[in-house]
């Protein structure tokens, strides 16, 4: 049976703010549980909340940025639940009149395919606390942690037009891409600053919107790939037999690959929502939002257009260097110094993405700068080293053993490029393979180029690996037609 899957995505980006969004508590993540709690964010008697400034410019910085409506009023409400990490039993957020409105978020598939995906809106929010249920706690006992609450949330919401796995991942690769070339949020979401709630459901073709689930918190793109891949087939296989589908939130187990149902999904008027009498509504004037938009920074369309014509790279390099702001960053300051766009590019995409991916770090946590990668390309480009010897100097930039010449000159890896030196390797080697030789002669012309391979691993082995590989060719294939 035919089934189309319909996805939209609820994305919590918490504010690089310095202090919270309604108290001057500090951001700072990884400070011990609750030192960074003031007296508003437990919700004692008596305090009142002060909207942070900062907050409000990064939300309508991301309104900008994906051509949405910004709203000259905006109100804040009160969501209205019982969480143990939540100290007030209630969330101050926005409903009604959110600050950033309809706008829109242009992707690209695998395949070349756009696809615009349209934003419903953005509100600011404050971010609950965190339970923490492994330490040195009781037996059946969690603790709370109160760091992040209160801490400023610009919850993005789009409209139901994702399809499959595929679209909702670049769709959300893009969203990190323009929120982090913003400098509005770090995006690290391995410590929660970016967090996914994915909504699904299924239908047939041309039928009415099916129950959705959501499922919460995912805080990576593969963790939402693969949730969304194990929710659509668990709702097929739950119709084809003759189940229904129930409104519910959903969680998911990267590690063990597994979904459970949280709780029956709520609806808004479960909440109680209600204006805050704490909060008068926010004003902003034209000329306010104009000043923010002359400040914003290039975003990642604007980076990949520009990348293509001054570097002069392929589509495919361009994609994955501009997407990424960090790994933008690190390839232009790479640049600046390597003068080798392409070099740096492989280099990157490469070797420094692998050992990244492998460290599970981001780039911009890289242990190798962008100056020592950019140096050790230069070695390359000015026939110091070989690519083949850039490995092991890579490795040891890596490892924190020094930059590229200083390895070079500790491992005794430099290239051997005198034409005499590597002349007279060629001679010996020619003058010791009197069968090798023979055969070369007598095989058919387009069977040369691969019998080089014997001559050349010999010369290679006689320099150590230290001789100029593209003048042993030059001087080989001389010396060998010389021969015929």
């Amino acid at each position: 049976m035919e089934w189309e899957t319909v996805i939209g995505l609820e994305v919590h980006a918490q504010l690089a703010t310095k202090s919270k969004i309604f108290s001057g508590s500090s951001t700072t993540f990884g400070a011990e549980p609750n030192t960074q709690a003031s007296a508003l964010d437990l919700a004692m008697p008596g305090t009142l909340p002060v909207p942070n400034e900062q907050a409000f410019r990064y939300a309508i910085m991301f309104g900008l940025a994906i051509d949405a409506e910004i709203a000259k009023i905006s109100v804040f409400d009160r969501k209205n639940y019982f969480y143990p990490d939540l100290p007030k039993a209630y969330q101050t957020t926005q409903l009604d009149r959110p600050i950033v409105g309809p706008g829109h978020i242009d992707i690209e598939l695998a395949d070349g395919t756009q696809k615009t995906i349209r934003i419903h809106h953005a509100h600011l929010e404050e971010d609950a606390g965190k339970s923490l249920h492994e330490g040195s706690f009781e037996a059946g006992m969690s603790g709370i942690d109160l760091n992040r609450a209160g801490i400023p949330l610009v919850e993005i919401v789009s409209e139901p037009d994702m399809s499959n796995a595929e679209e909702a991942v670049a769709f959300a690769k893009k969203l990190h891409s323009i929120i982090t070339s913003l400098g509005i949020c770090d995006g690290e979401m391995s410590q929660g600053s970016m967090r996914f709630d994915v909504n699904i459901s299924i239908r047939k073709p041309g039928e009415k919107l099916g129950t959705r689930t959501e499922t919460k918190n995912l805080n990576s793109f593969r963790f939402m790939e693969d949730a969304i891949k194990l929710e659509v087939e668990r709702q097929i296989d739950l119709v084809e037999d003759g189940g229904r589908v129930i409104q519910e939130t959903r969680l998911y187990n990267g590690d063990t690959k597994e979904s459970r149902s949280m709780r029956s999904k709520e609806e808004a008027n479960d909440y109680r929502y209600f204006p805050c009498p704490d909060l008068l509504p926010v004003v902003f004037d034209d000329d306010y939002i104009e000043s923010i938009r002359k400040e914003l920074p290039e975003l990642p369309d604007a980076r990949h257009d520009r990348f293509m014509e001054q570097y002069g790279l392929s589509s495919y390099d361009t994609n994955i260097l501009s997407n990424d702001a960090g790994m933008a960053q690190y390839f232009e300051t790479a640049t600046k110094i390597s003068g080798d766009p392409k070099l740096t590019a492989n280099w990157i995409m490469g070797e420094l993405s692998a050992q990244l991916n492998t460290a599970d770090l981001p780039i911009k946590h890289s242990p190798l700068s962008a100056k020592q990668l950019a140096g050790m390309i230069v070695r390359i480009a000015d026939g110091t080293i070989s690519s083949k010897m850039a490995k092991q100097v890579f490795e040891g930039m890596w490892n924190s053993d020094g930059d590229a010449d200083s390895i070079i000159e500790a491992q005794g890896l430099k290239q051997v490029s005198d034409s005499g030196a590597i002349e007279a390797m060629v001679d010996e080697v020619i003058a010791n393979s009197d069968k090798q030789v023979v055969n070369f002669r007598n095989a058919d012309e387009s069977k040369r180029p691969k019998m080089l391979g014997y001559f050349v691993g010999q010369i290679m082995k006689a320099s150590k690996g230290q001789a100029n590989p593209q003048q042993v060719n030059e001087i080989l294939l001389k010396k060998l037609n010389d021969l015929l």
